[in-house]
């Protein structure tokens, strides 16, 4: 009877083994969803088809971006958490994730708890961009110009509580500017009206800005990194004129939780080569973009130091959802 149950589990072993292998093998078999929880036109969504169309070529199937805009990047995330968990859902990770932890007292999902982190994209500086209205033409300058105007600056963001929001409350903070925050759907819709001069700041996540800067549609004053950054070596940091002002964004993939390990090794291992490509390497520098390269148990101690570092922000700014 031993024998007879001891076959039996190792005949079961064996299949699901066989299973799990050719289940492997064989994905992904069709087209692969990845939501970005914004607007179209936004830093996100910008990554998220640069990185799509090349996944796209590495997988053999169509991995195609869905924007699921609103609730603070929450009803695309909600809406990824309670997808099915078989690889074929996927989420661009972004720093709303890590401060809306925060910054929401109930959700309806841990996002730590119920993602399954999977790789690393990207990491960005914002930029300091202003309306070509405003007759400033540095950092030094822009503080000068709120402090004699403390009721006329308008500071857009991409959304309450986003890493565009709250690297403007840091600079508030860290000033004594005061500044009107007005919320946007998205960087696209703020870009726009920042263009028009119906506001006069936006802490950006670079990669939406660029174009912007380049055409001169807005002028650049400084980046919130650490360093200059590369692409744009003559813009100086917010730090060279506020000491220890540094504020970064980051980016990558998450899936449902459970879903297969063979999945996320997969897309981990192809969103790998894709970061090693120097033309990806060049073209997202360009944008502003630093590889963040490794495994998925990298990117989930990327997310649990950014969920803390972006939840002290958020309580010191004292910045809450709307």
């Amino acid at each position: 009877m031993k024998r007879r149950f001891a076959w039996a589990a190792a005949l079961l072993l064996g299949l699901t083994v066989n299973m799990a292998s050719s289940w492997a093998a064989d994905y992904p078999n069709r087209s692969i969803k990845w939501v970005v929880p914004y607007p179209p036109a936004g830093t996100t969504d910008v990554l998220a088809r640069i990185v799509a169309q090349a996944l796209s070529e590495r997988l053999g199937q169509q991995v195609i971006v869905e924007n699921k805009a609103g609730g603070g990047n929450n009803i695309g995330t909600e809406f990824v958490v309670n997808a099915p968990a078989d690889g074929y859902t996927m989420l661009l990770v972004n720093p709303a994730n890590g401060i809306n932890a925060t910054l929401y007292k109930k959700l309806n999902f841990n996002f730590i708890r119920d993602i399954t982190p999977v790789a690393g994209l990207v990491r960005t500086p914002n930029v300091m961009v202003i309306t070509n209205s405003l007759p400033v033409k540095s950092v030094a300058e822009f503080i000068a110009y709120c402090k004699a105007n403390p009721t006329k600056v308008n500071m857009a963001s991409s959304g309450n509580g986003t890493s565009v929001h709250l690297s403007g409350e840091l600079f508030k903070y860290m000033t004594g500017c005061t500044m009107a925050h007005i919320p946007y759907k998205g960087a696209g819709p703020a870009l726009t009206d920042l263009i028009a001069g119906q506001v006069h700041v936006l802490f950006d996540n670079l990669p939406s800005s660029v174009p912007h800067i380049k055409s001169g549609r807005v002028r650049a004053l400084a980046v919130t990194s650490k360093n200059r950054e590369p692409s744009m070596p003559e813009t100086p940091t917010v730090g060279d004129t506020v000491p220890g002002y540094e504020a970064t964004a980051w980016f990558g993939v998450g899936m449902p939780k459970g879903v297969p390990r063979e999945a996320v090794d997969r897309i981990n291992q192809e969103i790998n080569r894709i970061l090693a490509d120097p033309k990806m390497r060049e073209r997202l520098a360009e944008l502003g973009g630093l590889p963040i390269p490794g495994t998925a148990e990298d990117f989930a101690k990327t997310i649990a130091l950014e969920t803390d570092r972006w939840g002290k922000a958020v309580i010191a700014s004292g910045a809450t959802a709307e």
